[in-house]
């Protein structure tokens, strides 16, 4: 039998046009096949957690049940439950779905050679309730090449997302529901808790572990920071394009329950019902409050409920639990345009070609309750960029004032702990990729571009483009990246020494082709969203 379930491995392998080898690993709760692929080894889809469905729905992860043979890990997992992103390009497709979701994925560059490397474990982006650590269309999370180039052990989990993951019942059903507005957070901690426990026996070092993500992976990240049950199973952290500084109030994660319940037509003692309701109705509503501009995290995110996450993330300061953590923390240098592609074309076509008219009116729009700093607010970006447009000005200040303040904020209160270091970035590399069909516009350093970056393989995106120098930025991100996780310090040989952000210097890296250091950069724009926060 086993010599059978080795042939079909062997086949799968081949059939996707890779070497033929198969390689077996022991964990605690029994063998898998990987595969090796020239440079290194990979495993996908390895279970790390049991049934979450059922009458296991909404609970924390169930442990994962031993097994006797050999377990196939050669494809990846299917990802949690979900409704497309809206930020998603519009012919982006979904992958096949569970709530049965937590999986990983580990790349190495040797299982047998005794060395005992650093981990970085990656949390995806898309909110709390979008995106996959790795699916056969999308290869944006390939670890491959950040392994073998850099001899480092990458790994990407599946995990539950959106109302599968944070629908808060503890209120509603109990103290057997307590963990339930922290579910998916739970299982990224068994993801961490399996890697402590295993990945010494995949050329790993569990004394050694970096997690990052990117947009609601950072977020996680941010999260992770202030659970208690993550403490001790990480060593270091970067948070990127996604700074999580408070998440969902218990008050009002209950507040949405009832509204589910509400739609369901059920009351608040038949709560119970929701374990047997299908999951395409739950995720109707899902999309029924992305729709009502909730966004991807909005409805449902990590309840700040007393336990599982006793506090928000850094609010009103940084998790002292996570005081001797060194952080990295960053934003892309033109944010915004990934959201502001994602309309409907005849939308995006008036985004990318504003007049100073409309410009006006949309700070006025997104400045909301301060839109009468609005003059202000464009007089000042602009006097630091004197030769932009309209629709330039536009995505500095929506950039400004959201995730770029947000990750200052957050450096600086990791800073006042005066604890372990924290360093700052803007990553800067600008794709010529137009932002859609007939827009002459460029996604510059949208968000989300730097990911194939750090995974060193942008020939792997679309939106990457074609210039030959992308691929030293790539080499820039990625070497400190990894020399971070090696060593909790970002500086490499070839590019300038990465200082600690501090309260007086404020150093930022500027990753790009050709890397350099910058002093508080755009400091009247940082005073000014600090400002207006304070309002």
């Amino acid at each position: 039998m086993a010599g059978t379930a080795a042939a079909a491995a062997t086949a799968s392998i081949a059939a996707r046009g890779a070497t033929t080898e198969t390689v077996v690993v022991k964990t605690s709760k029994g063998q898998l096949r990987g595969a090796r692929e020239q440079d290194y080894v990979v495993f996908k889809g390895v279970q790390y957690a049991g049934p979450s469905e059922g009458a296991n729905r909404f609970k924390g992860p169930t442990k994962l049940e031993p097994w006797t043979g050999v377990r196939d890990a050669l494809e990846y997992g299917r990802m949690a439950m979900q409704n497309r992103d809206p930020q998603a390009p519009p012919d982006s497709i979904l992958g096949p779905q569970t709530e049965n979701c937590q999986f990983l994925n580990i790349w190495t560059p040797s299982v047998s050679d005794g060395k005992k490397r650093a981990v970085m474990f990656y949390s995806h982006g898309g909110g709390f309730a979008t995106g996959s650590g790795g699916w056969e269309r999308s290869q944006s999370h390939d670890g491959s090449a950040l392994s073998k180039n850099d001899d480092v052990v990458v790994i990407t989990t599946n995990h539950r997302l959106g109302l599968f993951g944070y629908l808060y019942l503890g209120d509603i059903l109990g103290e057997e529901y307590a963990a339930s507005g922290n579910a998916g957070m739970l299982d990224i901690v068994q993801a961490l808790d399996w890697v402590h426990d295993n990945i010494a026996q995949f050329g790993g070092d569990p004394g050694n572990v970096m997690i990052y993500g990117e947009s609601g992976g950072g977020a996680k990240t941010s999260t992770l920071l202030a659970m208690p049950s993550a403490h001790g199973l990480f060593h270091k952290a970067s948070i990127e394009s996604g700074p999580g500084i408070k998440m969902q109030p218990r008050e009002t994660a209950t507040a949405t329950t009832k509204e589910l319940l509400a739609f369901l037509g059920l009351s608040t003692s038949q709560a119970r019902e929701l374990l047997n309701v299908p999951a395409a109705k739950l995720l109707e509503f899902q999309q029924k409050n992305v729709s009502a501009g909730r966004g991807t995290v909005g409805a449902f995110a990590p309840v700040v409920e007393g336990h599982y996450l006793p506090a928000h993330p850094f609010d009103p300061v940084a998790p002292a639990i996570s005081r001797n953590i060194p952080i990295i923390v960053g934003t892309n240098t033109d944010e915004s345009i990934a959201q502001m592609r994602s309309h409907p074309l005849p939308e995006v076509e008036k985004l990318f070609n504003m007049t100073e008219e409309t410009l006006r009116e949309r700070v006025r729009t997104a400045l909301g309750a301060n839109a009468d700093q609005a003059d202000q607010v464009i007089e000042v970006v602009r006097r630091n960029r004197p030769k932009a447009s309209p629709t330039d000005l536009y995505v500095a200040i929506t950039t400004g004032m959201g995730t770029w303040y947000n990750s200052i904020l957050l450096a600086e209160r990791k800073v006042q702990q005066h604890g372990a270091p924290v360093f700052m970035y803007r990553f800067a590399y600008e794709s010529e990729v137009p932002v859609a069909p007939n827009v002459n516009y460029p996604l510059k350093a949208a968000h989300g571009m730097e990911i194939v970056f750090k995974f060193d393989h942008p020939e792997m995106g679309r939106n990457a483009g074609n210039k030959p120098e992308r691929f030293q930025a790539a080499k820039n991100m990625s070497r400190s990246w990894a020399a971070f996780a090696k060593t909790s310090n970002p500086s490499v040989e070839g590019l300038p020494p990465w200082p600690a952000y501090t309260l007086n210097e404020r150093a930022t890296m500027i990753l790009n082709t050709q890397c350099s250091v910058e002093k508080d950069p755009f400091a009247e724009e940082r005073k000014l969203w600090e400002k207006i926060a304070k309002s």
